[in-house]
């Protein structure tokens, strides 16, 4: 399980750093075409557009599945070490109801869009709401096994 987790996360951070990649490729592109040659490419700022909304929710995937969010730990630091879980808990299931909400509505939204097609390039806008459809069932998924863990060491009593 651990190394279906490390290669997914792998292959997260390859996909983050091509979406990245082309996006700079792209702008710097247009930037040089339209102050150098006063002309540019209109596909590239609906598909930089399209890149940035992935490359933003799977770098909040990548960011949240390595503790790199922001928190805010002015209450917990006080708490002892089992209602900190408790609290833990209880948060975890609040995300886990957030993300089951991102999802339904995202996919009612993906799929309204779907058929909706960009004037320039051409690429059905309903994709924009697929990156949240799919952030949302990461983000449950790593909710879960965190939520799972953190019960398993309450009901043992270890320490963490």
């Amino acid at each position: 399980m651990k190394s279906l987790a490390i290669y997914t996360g792998k292959v997260l951070e390859m996909l983050v750093v091509t979406i990245l990649s082309i996006m700079s490729c792209l702008v710097f592109l247009n930037v040089i075409l339209r102050y150098g040659f006063n002309s540019s490419i209109n596909i590239t700022e609906e598909v930089s557009r399209y890149l940035f909304v992935w490359l933003t929710f799977l770098g909040a995937i990548l960011a949240f599945s390595e503790k790199q969010h922001v928190s805010v730990t002015m209450l917990t630091e006080r708490l002892s070490n089992k209602k900190r879980k408790i609290l833990s808990l209880f948060t975890d299931a609040l995300m886990f109801f957030c993300c089951y909400l991102i999802v339904k509505g995202s996919w009612v939204q993906f799929q309204l869009n779907i058929n909706n097609i960009a004037p320039i390039s051409g690429i059905p806008t309903g994709i924009t709401y697929l990156a949240s459809v799919i952030a949302g069932v990461l983000f449950g998924m790593l909710i879960l096994v965190r939520f799972m863990s953190t019960l398993t060491l309450l009901v043992k009593g270890e320490e963490q």
